[in-house]
């Protein structure tokens, strides 16, 4: 019989129960990601080892060196992908949650665009990983050139991570919760 209670008594359709503590438990992760974000753009995301000399390089340091080196168009990618996804994602997360908790005027409409495109591309975000994954794993020439991860990366895919479950701990019937306060009042007056 409680398996009866998971399902529409209507059509029959799986319903999902809620999230308890839904908005409580995405701003833990939001502060976590913003607490990450620190050291993942002030530390080194990756070391270039050439000769004995070695470099070291962080998000916004390897844009500019990009720009430097006439790379224009793959220092704008990285800056997008790498400095604005993420830091765009964590205050399109942070409005998500405060208009939700205070009943805002922005339509649920409008919040479930900014639901979707934060929940949507989070997978983007983990650009700069990659790319630094797959350098250190195929830049070993003889110890000629070496290419190391840094603290950063590490850093940066918390970031990724943590915001992409973010996105996913948020009730999105919440969202909608309002609309439906909303219209219980219009008929009961």
């Amino acid at each position: 019989a409680s398996a009866d209670l998971h399902h529409c008594p209507r059509c029959g359709a799986a319903m999902h129960l809620r999230e308890c503590d839904s908005i409580q438990r995405t701003l833990a992760l939001l502060i976590t990601a913003c607490v990450l974000y620190i050291p993942a753009n002030l530390y080194p995301i990756l070391y270039s080892g050439q000769l004995g000399s070695s470099e070291a390089s962080t998000i916004v340091g390897g844009v500019v060196l990009l720009i430097k080196r006439g790379s224009i168009t793959v220092a704008l990618g990285r800056c997008i992908f790498s400095v604005m996804v993420p830091l765009g994602k964590l205050m399109a997360m942070f409005y998500l949650v405060w208009t939700v908790e205070k009943h805002s005027p922005l339509g649920p409409r409008q919040r479930t665009v900014i639901y979707h495109v934060t929940e949507f591309d989070g997978k983007w975000s983990m650009v700069d990983v990659f790319v630094v994954a797959i350098l250190a794993a195929l830049v070993h020439l003889g110890g000629l050139l070496v290419i190391r991860p840094g603290i950063a990366a590490l850093s940066f895919a918390g970031v990724v991570i943590v915001t992409m479950i973010s996105a996913e701990s948020i009730d999105s019937r919440l969202i909608w919760d309002q609309m439906e306060d909303t219209d219980s009042d219009n008929t009961t007056s």
